[in-house]
């Protein structure tokens, strides 16, 4: 992690993957292909297939039109850190 930009990146990717977990999840538990949750989504199944294995960094209009296909909300929070003692 020493590489500029390294620790971001991971970061990024930590981020994408646990999305794609949850979006996974979702469809599971409506019993969805990915290629109905695509289809719902007006997207490709390939493209649903990347996003759940975390290979992509999702924008938010990709976030909303999966959030509209499952029924769900997008909540985008910036929390403040606690200062450093």
């Amino acid at each position: 992690m020493a590489e500029p930009g390294a620790a971001e990146a991971y970061e990024a990717t930590r981020i994408a993957y646990e999305l794609g977990k949850t979006v996974r999840a979702m469809r599971e538990g409506r019993s969805w292909s990915q290629n109905d949750l695509a289809r719902a989504a007006g997207m490709t199944q390939s493209a649903v297939a990347r996003f759940e294995a975390g290979g992509t960094i999702p924008t938010l209009p990709v976030l909303e039109r999966l959030a509209r296909a499952l029924d769900a909300d997008v909540e985008v929070r910036l929390t403040p850190r606690a200062p450093a003692a």
